[in-house]
C-alpha cells in the first residue's frame, strides 16, 4: 500500500515522513512491507489508512488542481470520516495521525478483551439481518448486532466471535446467499469498543477541533457535522454505534446538486458499493 503513491508524488512521501515522526516507526515500509501481523492490529492499520488516504488526495491535486475547491461535502466509511474530516479542516493532519494513533489503540485494547469479529452477510435485507443476529445470540448465548448498514442486501454484522460463527452457520438457512467472516482486529461499532471510548473521549477534548469549511457527513446519523463540541461528541460515540452508510449513500445521490464524487485512499470498496446504487454514478477512484 501507498509504495508507487509515493514514488510518484513527493508530497504523498512527505505525509509519510510527517506521520513516522510522530509514530515514532516507519509507516511507510510497514504499508508496503509488513509483517502482516502488525498491520491486522487495528493499532497500526488506523493511522495506515489515515495517512495513505490523505497521501492520496496528494495525487488528486496534480491530477485535478481545482477538484479539491469544488468539493461540496465530504464523507468516510468508519475510519475514513477522520479523513474526511481533515480534508475539510477540522483538524491539522498531524493530530489526525494522533487521533488515529489513540483510536486504533484503544480500539485494540478493547478487542483484546474478548475474542470477537465480523462477518459480511451477502443477500438478506436489514430486517432479515437483525433476525439472523437475533437468532445467532440466542444460539451462542453472546452478542452481535449489525455494525455496518452498506447497502440493501449487504450488511455487516459485529460480535463475540462464538456468535460471528452462529452467523456464518445461521444466515444461508434464513436466506442469506452468503456469510463471509472479515480480516479485522473486533466487533468494531458495537457496544464490545465501549472500553475504547473513555480514552477517545479524552483525546479529543485536548484536540483543536473547528468547524469543517464544507458540511463532512457523520457515521452516526447521516447528517452533517456542526460545532467542535458535536465532532467530538459524534466521533466518540461512532466506535459503538452502527455506521449509516447507506442512508448517507442515498442522500448524496439524491441531492439535486449531485454531479460526481471521489473515492480517496487504499481499495475500492466505496465504488463498489455505490455502483451497486446506482450503476453510472461518475465515481473516480484516487487510489493509495
Amino acid at each position: 500500500m501507498a509504495g508507487s503513491l509515493c514514488e510518484e508524488v513527493p508530497s504523498a512521501r512527505e505525509l509519510f515522513d510527517r506521520a513516522s515522526s510522530i509514530l515514532g516507526y516507519d509507516l511507510l515500509d510497514t504499508c508496503m512491507n509488513g509483517p502482516a501481523d502488525d498491520l491486522n492490529s487495528t493499532a497500526v492499520a488506523q493511522p495506515a489508512i489515515f495517512v495513505a488516504s490523505m497521501a492520496a488526495l496528494e495525487r488528486l491535486k496534480i491530477q485535478d488542481p481545482a477538484a479539491a475547491g469544488r468539493c461540496t461535502v465530504a464523507m468516510g466509511l468508519s475510519l475514513g470520516e477522520y479523513s474526511a474530516l481533515c480534508f475539510a479542516g477540522a483538524f491539522s493532519f498531524e493530530d489526525g495521525v494522533r487521533l488515529t494513533k489513540v483510536r486504533g489503540e484503544a480500539m485494540q485494547a478493547a478487542a483484546n478483551v474478548s475474542r470477537s469479529g465480523m462477518v459480511g452477510v451477502v443477500g438478506l435485507d436489514a430486517a432479515g439481518v437483525a433476525a439472523v443476529c437475533k437468532a445467532a445470540a440466542r444460539k451462542s448465548g453472546k452478542p452481535i448486532s449489525i455494525g455496518n448498514y452498506l447497502m440493501e442486501g449487504n450488511y455487516v454484522v459485529s460480535g463475540a466471535v462464538e456468535a460471528c460463527d452462529a452467523v456464518r452457520e445461521l444466515a444461508p438457512t434464513m436466506g442469506a446467499r452468503m456469510a463471509v467472516p472479515l480480516a479485522v482486529a473486533g466487533a468494531f461499532h458495537t457496544s464490545l469498543m465501549q472500553p475504547a471510548v473513555a480514552k477517545l473521549a479524552d483525546f479529543l477534548e485536548e484536540m483543536d477541533i473547528k468547524s469543517p469549511r464544507i458540511p463532512v457527513i457523520s457515521n452516526v446519523d447521516a447528517e452533517a457535522h456542526g460545532d467542535a463540541a458535536s465532532i467530538r461528541r459524534k466521533l466518540a460515540q461512532q466506535v459503538v454505534t452502527p455506521v449509516q452508510w447507506e442512508a448517507t449513500m442515498k442522500d448524496m445521490l439524491a441531492a439535486p446538486d449531485f454531479e460526481k464524487c471521489y473515492e480517496i485512499g487504499p481499495g475500492s470498496v466505496c465504488k463498489g458499493i455505490i455502483m451497486r446504487f446506482r450503476k453510472r454514478t461518475p465515481i473516480i477512484s484516487i487510489p493509495a
